[in-house]
């Protein structure tokens, strides 16, 4: 497996990515860290559409599902020290080129955020990387988890609703890592922090009722669950400790995650993270954002016989994600530290 990168634009502190369904195309949403602008690309790279011009803090991109072009993120959220006015926003595409922006969620700190499906319901599913301070580098007030039955049409709001969500967690010290887990038709959340790693599941049903289960109880930044031994069973993978070096896998062993291998080689603020089977193999790719600032590809036989394939070197990804178009799998990274959005060609 080989890497061929091309380099389709320029953008400050660019950081989160998003797939979106538009015009019976797929686009890449790629949205900054600090002021900036957020951007539509197709999935050749080309730049297609502004979607706003001067707002940063764009933690997280959801696409909402059943809709054309639709979608929600974050804003605001420009460092730990600095994301008390964070919020998340509804943009949907109107006439003439304009793309209609209206807040629907006011919540100090909100990180990261999610939409779930569950028995024919969506629920949005937002993490509060803390939930107040003081001062800089003040983390005496644990994050939350909250959530909300999103309604079947957000358009047929009133203009300037505010939604309420309702708290399902607290006491989340460093509430930073999120993924999606879709198994046997149903999606989930793991949720990454110091106490831990958490698995969400959203209501099966109209009582309301989230399930939460705590899965390890190591410090952890991120974390995703991988079948990397092919057994039928997820292994979980983490990046440790909050914007930590080190990468761990653990096994379940009697109904327990059990710690089975660590990473031989330190890395320095790991961020970036995406787990799935690529050309038949589990794939687990990673990047950090110091030191060498690798984009790191770790292709799986077993647990004790894997490849880590260098895909690029001093780029400093915060995010990635995959998509496949044609027949053929890319990665596209929103790099961060050398203010570069890149595609990478995956090769076989």
């Amino acid at each position: 497996m080989t890497f061929e990168k091309i380099s389709i634009g320029h953008m400050e502190k660019c950081y989160s990515l998003a797939l979106l369904e538009y015009n019976r195309k797929k686009h890449i949403i790629v949205g900054p860290e600090k002021v900036n602008k957020c951007l539509m690309y197709n999935l050749d790279g080309v730049l297609e559409e502004t979607i706003w011009e001067n707002t940063g803090g764009v933690m997280s991109i959801v696409p909402l599902p059943g809709t054309n072009g639709q979608f929600l993120a974050t804003q605001e959220f420009y460092s730990p020290n600095d994301s008390k006015e964070a919020k998340i926003i509804h943009i949907s595409p109107s006439c003439g080129g304009k793309w209609h922006i209206r807040d629907i969620v006011r919540l100090p700190f909100v990180h990261r955020f999610d939409i779930l499906s569950s028995n024919g319901a969506y629920y949005l599913i937002a993490c509060t990387l803390k939930s107040d301070h003081t001062g800089k580098d003040d983390w005496s007030s644990p994050g939350k988890v909250y959530a909300i039955r999103l309604p079947e049409d957000l358009n047929a709001l009133p203009e300037y609703a505010i939604w309420d969500l309702d708290i399902i967690q607290g006491g989340l010290l460093r509430n930073h890592g999120y993924y999606k887990l879709s198994r046997n038709g149903k999606e989930s959340a793991v949720v990454s922090c110091e106490q831990g790693v958490f698995h969400f599941m959203p209501p099966d049903g109209t009582s309301g009722h989230w399930e939460v289960k705590k899965l390890i109880s190591d410090p952890a930044s991120d974390a995703l669950f991988l079948d990397i031994d092919n057994d039928g069973e997820d292994e979980l993978i983490t990046l440790s400790p909050f914007h930590g070096d080190t990468i761990t896998f653990y096994k379940k062993t009697n109904e327990k995650f059990e710690k089975v291998s660590i990473y031989k080689e330190k890395l320095e603020f790991l961020h970036a993270l995406y787990g799935g089977v690529i050309s038949g193999k589990p794939v687990f790719i990673t990047g950090c954002r110091k030191g060498r600032m690798d984009l790191l590809a770790f292709v799986f036989n077993s647990l004790d016989d894997y490849e880590v394939i260098t895909i690029d070197q001093n780029c400093g990804s915060a995010n990635v994600l995959r998509f496949n178009d044609n027949g053929k799998d890319f990665l596209v990274s929103a790099n961060r530290e050398t203010d570069e959005i890149a595609i990478y060609r995956l090769n076989y």
